[in-house]
């Protein structure tokens, strides 16, 4: 393993991206070819770093037939600059899919099509470095510059060179985390036992099907696919799944028309001008915005229990919410015995199961350890979670001139859209509107009907060009 070369100090990158997720891959797509400032013919200088060998989207969950929830037009670019080369539709025209897509008439496309979308943008666009694990992220102040080292992978996943580059600006889409609750941790993590997350359920989807019995825990998109999926091809009559979930019931998603203006710039300045307690209070209550499911699936999973029960008998499938994991354990050597507990009833039994899928959602990866060295420059809000600023931008000490922008690690200071695909052209169109200081994507002033909030909030302002000091007492 050789030392870390790096680019001379004189010659340093404008934006350094961390992670290669649909977000900063969105990012890097529109930073594409745009000037560094108003009248400079220099092109902003933008590099992209990812452990992984390539782009995958949650290939786990890649079912036939599973649709994303956002309409195509929420791609990587279209929101912000629907003439841009990396359109869905011009990935369509470069397949010659144009007008069996036209004829289709579908606006929400599949999981697997969008994941293959991303992968050719990934695999044409210049300056994306995969096989490339940052390590650590320093400000120097002798040169005003940001320092990130990284370790160049070879194809086994191992250490083959170190490097270091300079950077003005940092972009942070590391992405999440599959969450698996504390109970089930023990289980999740013995080679031997069948606790998989659902981020993991296509690797190990042959081997369940074998299962005698099987459990699936959250009420959620994926629970639901994933219990279709193991429904679809169990027997009628012989299925022995349980379908288990905290919340009190399998709800649909809200996606009415005005229900889905929580997912507009207009709302997520709303919420980040919110104090902070308010904004604690509020995402938690919004559950059903983006942990709901979709009608179509629950429709589908009706139809499918329904239609076992045409010659007689009911399926053997138990549905039921309302019902938390209190602990868990081995039986013999494979089976897993879950300890449940009714909220409503206050009743609590056991559960014994041959596989247990959990499809207990995502969390956002901690910065901490990649951040580590920024740590004194960082501020912090009351819960210790890192100030963003209504522009993306980490909260710093005055002292760095440099920004740290996040993507998809907001949700506390801009609500329920952070992680939403349909905001990703937007937020990654303010961030280099932010980082040139100029416009080079102009946004739209307004986007929803309905105002949020008894005060209108302002638009954010376009920096003057250089970097922009932020005051230590800024309150977001």
């Amino acid at each position: 393993m050789t030392d870390r070369p790096a680019l001379e100090p004189d010659q340093p990158h404008d934006l350094v991206g961390i992670g290669i997720g649909p977000f900063n891959l969105s990012l890097a797509a529109l930073a594409h070819g745009i000037p560094t400032a108003p009248g400079n013919p220099r092109k902003l200088a933008a590099t992209f770093y990812e452990q992984r060998r390539a782009f995958h989207w949650h290939p786990g969950l890649l079912l036939d037939g599973a649709s994303l929830q956002v309409p195509f037009l929420a791609d990587l670019v279209t929101l912000a600059d629907p003439a841009s080369p990396w359109t869905f539709l011009n990935y369509l025209r470069t397949r010659d899919r144009l007008f069996p897509f036209y004829f289709a008439e579908r606006f929400h496309i599949q999981r697997a099509e969008y994941d293959a979308y991303c992968r050719w943008v990934s695999e044409q666009l210049p300056g994306l470095h995969f096989s490339h694990q940052v390590d650590a992220v320093r400000w120097n102040p002798d040169r005003a510059l940001f320092e990130v080292d990284f370790t160049q992978l070879d194809t086994d996943g191992e250490a083959e060179a170190l490097g270091r580059a300079y950077t003005r600006h940092i972009a942070l889409g590391v992405g999440t985390e599959p969450f698996v609750p504390e109970p089930l941790k023990p289980l999740a993590e013995a080679a031997s036992v069948p606790v998989i997350h659902s981020a993991e359920y296509l690797q190990h989807r042959e081997q369940l099907l074998k299962a005698e019995h099987i459990t699936v825990i959250g009420s959620g998109q994926s629970g639901a696919e994933i219990f279709l999926d193991l429904l679809r091809a169990r027997p009628a009559g012989a299925e022995k799944i349980h379908w288990l979930a905290r919340t009190q019931a399998f709800a649909p998603m809200e996606y009415s028309k005005l229900g889905l203006e929580h997912f507009t710039p207009d709302y997520s300045r709303y919420f980040h001008a919110l104090p902070e307690s308010a904004r604690d209070e509020l995402v938690p209550r919004q559950w059903q915005l983006h942990k709901g499911i979709d009608a179509d699936t629950i429709a589908a999973i009706h139809d499918e229990l329904y239609r076992r029960t045409l010659h007689g008998g009911w399926p053997d499938a138990t549905l039921t919410p309302g019902v938390s994991v209190r602990t868990a354990g081995r039986v013999g050597t494979s089976r897993v015995e879950l300890h449940l507990e009714h909220t409503q009833q206050a009743t609590r039994t056991r559960l014994t199961t041959d596989a247990v899928i959990l499809a207990t959602g995502y969390r956002e990866r901690p910065l901490d350890g990649l951040l580590n060295s920024l740590d004194p420059y960082l501020r912090r809000d009351s819960s210790h979670r890192p100030r963003v600023d209504d522009q993306y931008r980490l909260v710093l000490d005055r002292t760095v001139t440099g920004h740290v922008y996040v993507q998809n690690a907001e949700r506390h200071t801009h609500g329920v859209g952070a992680p939403d695909l349909g905001l990703a052209a937007w937020r990654s169109a303010t961030i280099l509107n932010s980082l040139t200081g100029a416009e080079p994507y102009p946004l739209p002033k307004r986007t929803a009907f309905t105002t949020f909030g008894l005060t209108p909030q302002p638009t954010p302002r376009i920096p003057a060009q250089g970097p922009a000091l932020i005051p230590l007492t800024q309150s977001n």
